[in-house]
């Protein structure tokens, strides 16, 4: 048996107190800084691939590997570390994840070797493996569902901003003091930015922000149910499968770019580590703005025909796979940087849409592990192989040749895109039915 998530309503948020609203920004702050911390954490080490490669004499596939085992142990353990952290107490699993990754990042500074290293960066990985999927489900309990696709694609953008910060910041450092003092600055920001949540954010101070049924139901142990019936939940229709895999295949893109664009402009444009890192961040910015605009275009595009989200996502993976597949084939210069930015605006455009699909087309009740779902999917689908994969590509025809090939991820995930869409009125209606059966 399964504990039933208490997951976001429904409904509209029911403002109990004049402060509620402001309060609601507040968590959702803390809760997007908190995942800034995570992305600071896990990209901080792609800023320094040049000085680790040549301290150590790594390849490109154990670089890559440093970077993929974060994702993949998030792919892993997300599922049932969601699980525990609804049974637990959310608040709670999110201080205890974010002090674990970041006592993990301390550990990298001091690591003597790759396989100390790579340790480290694995429970880098277990500490943020839940973090995602809870963090985003109490900020949508606490409000309006109108408000879905911009919100989950402004806390993912999160993750583009953190990266930014890691790799500009951690570049700065790395270029000055070495690289073991960009791993022990991110790990300071974040054991602060845990302090800061563990007195700011409770559970009691939660509640009345959520819908009445919700916030009852998240203060009780949680409602058992079969494991069969948490799966049927899950994995209830077409559509919900092939938001899954969509959103899971076009996040290949931002991965594997973010990873090697440092050692990109590293190799192909000379440039030293600090200045490639700097300048990779602006990529990753570019990204983060992209994931928000597109979040919000699709909201606005949803608001009288609800399949316009699928529309969005469809053309957002196309719009990414023809700008980059034209992009890494242009001669270095500025020409091919800004064709290359312009792939990145939409390389994971399609995060806010998918998050939004994945909410509509699962109960309320079971949202929480929804989205431990989808951070499944994501990991394993795209986060987790696209760095090693790209570098053991990279070992045998080169890294520009590599990163050739990683813009026809975006493609795949258009045709699967294409094809929940088909069924989406249709699932969403039947799911509505159901949940109008069981209240009555």
């Amino acid at each position: 048996m399964l504990m039933q998530h208490a997951g976001p309503a429904t409904g509209e948020v029911a403002a109990t107190r004049g402060d509620v609203r402001g309060y609601a920004w507040v968590v959702f702050a803390l809760t997007v800084g908190l995942l800034l911390s995570d992305y600071m954490s896990r990209q901080v080490l792609n800023a320094v691939f040049p000085l680790l490669k040549d301290a150590w004499h790594l390849s490109d596939a154990q670089l890559g590997s440093l970077s993929s085992v974060v994702a993949l142990m998030v792919g892993l353990l997300t599922f049932p570390l969601s699980v525990l952290a609804d049974r637990w107490g959310r608040v709670k699993s999110i201080v205890l994840m974010a002090a674990m990754w970041s006592l993990a990042t301390l550990g990298c500074a001091i690591s003597t070797n790759f396989g100390e290293l790579l340790l480290a960066r694995a429970f880098v990985g277990i500490g943020e493996a839940a973090y995602g999927s809870v963090g985003i489900a109490v900020v949508l309990s606490i409000f309006p569902v109108r408000l879905r696709a911009t919100l989950t694609g402004t806390f993912m953008a999160g993750g583009a901003f953190g990266s930014v910060l890691g790799m500009a910041l951690g570049g700065a450092v790395a270029a000055h003091l070495g690289w073991r003092a960009a791993f022990g600055a991110m790990a300071v920001m974040g054991i602060v930015l845990v302090i800061v949540y563990r007195f700011v954010v409770t559970e009691k101070r939660l509640a009345p922000l959520q819908p009445a049924g919700a916030g009852r139901q998240a203060e009780r142990p949680g409602v058992r149910m079969s494991l069969r019936a948490l799966m049927k939940g899950l994995f209830s229709t077409r559509s919900v499968i092939c938001a899954y895999v969509g959103s899971g295949l076009h996040l290949l893109v931002p991965a594997a770019v973010w990873a090697w664009l440092p050692s990109f402009l590293n190799r192909y444009y000379g440039m030293g580590t600090g200045k490639a890192a700097m300048c990779a961040a602006v990529f990753v910015l570019v990204t983060g703005v992209g994931m928000v605009v597109c979040g919000n275009v699709a909201d606005r595009l949803a608001k009288h025909a609800r399949q316009r989200k699928w529309t969005a996502a469809i053309v957002f993976c196309l719009a990414c796979f023809v700008l980059l597949a034209i992009g890494f084939r242009m001669p270095a210069g500025p020409a091919q940087l800004v064709v290359i930015g312009l792939g990145m605006f939409f390389c994971a455009g399609a995060s806010g849409p998918s998050g939004a699909m994945v909410a509509n087309l699962t109960p309320p009740s079971i949202h929480a592990s929804a989205f431990a779902t989808l951070t499944l999917a994501n990991n394993l689908l795209g986060l987790a192989p696209a760095a090693v994969l790209t570098g053991l590509v990279a070992d045998r025809i080169g890294l520009l040749g590599a990163l050739q090939l990683v813009p026809f991820a975006p493609l795949v995930a258009a045709v699967a895109f294409v094809i929940g869409r088909r069924g989406y009125a249709g699932d969403v209606d039947r799911l509505d039915a159901l949940r109008d059966e069981a209240a009555r």
